[in-house]
């Protein structure tokens, strides 16, 4: 066959049944292998999500695909309707009784999101079962007190910022499903999409993952294929392709803008919607080796002004009140001079939290931590959100020896 007969089209146009004779424009790192049958439109994904952009076709070998070859692409999800759920008690505990359950659970999510790093940067097999029990662990954790969890979501290690991020979004992913109502089984399912979605990030160069600075165009570039790698790990642990098409959307924006495919409007998934709100909510956050991190209620304002363009209006409102005012974790300083750790929202009065109150700013010295519901019989009023690092307050310690027991 002469090579005249050959012809470039588009990703966009490649269809189950085509030929590829090889890649003709790619962006990105990443090795795609050039030559073979297209049987299934999730191959085409594939190369898409690989930066394939355009590709060289055969079209004398043709062929008709097998009509189980030839898949449906996934609908968007619609959130789900709330279903009954059958009559089930289950136990809950107060904020003091799953604290330290909680806190064990945390620490054992780094050690195996280290473990599943480690495993994917030296190419071994991944035993996905792991992740998976500590998922639903970190549900019936939530189920019997979110506030535990979603507490030690503020209790951040500069140095463990890979780690505890996808944590992080695991636990606020999960509180955000049971808070607009989704089942148990996808909140689980949500749980281990937040706990894996960073997970290609280990094959970045770490002068360009931990860079102080901005990162050149280069180096975004080369950034940007973490979700990329991220995608082909979870296909090597047979994830199901509905997780794995929300990992790979945690950087998709409504306007088009977003990588690595650049989905814009419907064509981005409703969880990829809600995975995209929560992942930028923890890294404005988090405190980084060179920046400390903002404070919840700027993190919130951002995220808002950038609807409807980036992200889904509606779940960030949703989003907005499911965190709270002075989300959970978060320090406050009271009217009467001392310093509040918020460990449950008063949805009736957003503006009056309970909270763990354990340091006097006058004396400049610690308290033993006392709960104050300030909705009741009080005239203690939150003056405003604090840092931990804005009084010099170790609060981390603090935490482990005082509260967290």
């Amino acid at each position: 066959m002469s090579s005249d007969s050959l012809t470039k089209i588009s990703i966009d146009d490649l269809k189950p049944g085509m030929y590829v004779d090889s890649i003709a424009e790619q962006k990105g790192n990443l090795q795609v292998a050039s030559r073979g049958k297209v049987t299934s439109r999730a191959i085409v994904g594939q190369l898409r999500r690989r930066g394939v952009l355009a590709v060289i076709i055969d079209p004398s070998k043709q062929f008709e695909p097998a009509p189980e070859e030839v898949e449906e692409e996934a609908p968007v999800e619609s959130a789900p309707a709330p279903e009954p759920e059958p009559e089930k008690k289950k136990q809950k505990l107060k904020f003091d009784q799953e604290i330290a359950v909680a806190n064990k659970l945390h620490k054992k999510g780094k050690s195996i999101q280290k473990q599943l790093l480690n495993s994917v940067a030296k190419g071994l097999p991944t035993d996905i079962s792991v992740p998976e029990e500590f998922s639903r662990n970190l549900v019936g954790s939530i189920d019997r007190n979110p506030n535990a969890l979603l507490c030690l979501t503020k209790i951040r290690e500069k140095d463990d910022y890979l780690l505890e991020h996808s944590l992080n979004v695991a636990i606020l992913l999960a509180n955000f499903a049971q808070y607009i109502g989704l089942e148990e089984e996808i909140v689980q399912e949500l749980a281990l999409s937040g706990f894996l979605h960073d997970i290609g990030k280990i094959k970045i160069p770490d002068k360009i993952l931990h860079k102080p600075g901005r990162l050149t165009d280069q180096e975004m570039n080369i950034m940007r294929d973490h979700v990329v790698y991220g995608i082909e790990a979870l296909e090597e642990m047979q994830i199901p392709e509905r997780m794995i098409r929300t990992v790979g959307e945690h950087h998709e924006r409504l306007d088009g803008y977003g990588y690595p495919e650049g989905k814009r409007d419907d064509e981005v998934s409703f969880f990829g919607r809600m995975i995209s709100i929560v992942d930028v909510y923890d890294a404005l956050t988090a405190d980084r080796v060179y920046k400390a991190g903002m404070p919840s209620q700027k993190a919130l304002q951002i995220l808002l002004k950038d609807t409807p363009d980036k992200y889904d209006r509606d779940l960030v409102q949703k989003f907005i009140k499911c965190i709270g005012i002075y989300p959970v974790g978060s320090l406050v300083k009271l009217s009467d001079e001392t310093i509040a750790m918020v460990v449950k929202h008063n949805e009736d009065a957003p503006l009056k939290p309970v909270v763990k109150v354990f340091y006097n700013t006058k004396g400049k010295h610690y308290m033993a931590p006392e709960d104050v519901d300030l909705s009741r019989g009080t005239k203690v009023t939150v003056e405003k959100a604090v840092l931990a690092s804005d009084y010099k307050i170790d609060f981390n310690t603090f935490f482990e020896e005082k509260i967290a027991i």
